[in-house]
């Protein structure tokens, strides 16, 4: 392993950018998982390295958060039985 000094890593990790191939498919994925969070094609890529939220993950967060939008405009909520019977799911005995 090679050990760059400071400025030599630096001006390595600002050259990332120019220098990284994505392919088109990948690219156009990070695109519409942009569009739909109204994030940047960089937030989406660094919370996938920086969180480990793959874009699969996000993918999947976004339909799930997507669906119950639409089920509340629909008008689709829990009754407040099916609320309780959730709480008491998780409520010490």
């Amino acid at each position: 392993m090679v050990l760059l000094p400071t400025a030599a890593r630096a001006w390595q990790n600002a050259r990332m950018e120019d220098d990284l191939k994505i392919a088109p498919e990948l690219r156009a994925r990070i695109g519409a998982v942009a569009v739909r969070s109204r994030r940047s094609a960089s937030e989406i890529v660094a919370e996938a390295l920086e969180e480990g939220h793959s874009l699969a993950w996000q993918e999947y967060y976004l339909d799930k958060v997507t669906a119950g939008l639409d089920a509340a405009d629909r008008g689709d909520f829990a009754t407040p039985e099916e609320v309780e019977q959730v709480v008491n799911k998780y409520r010490p005995a």
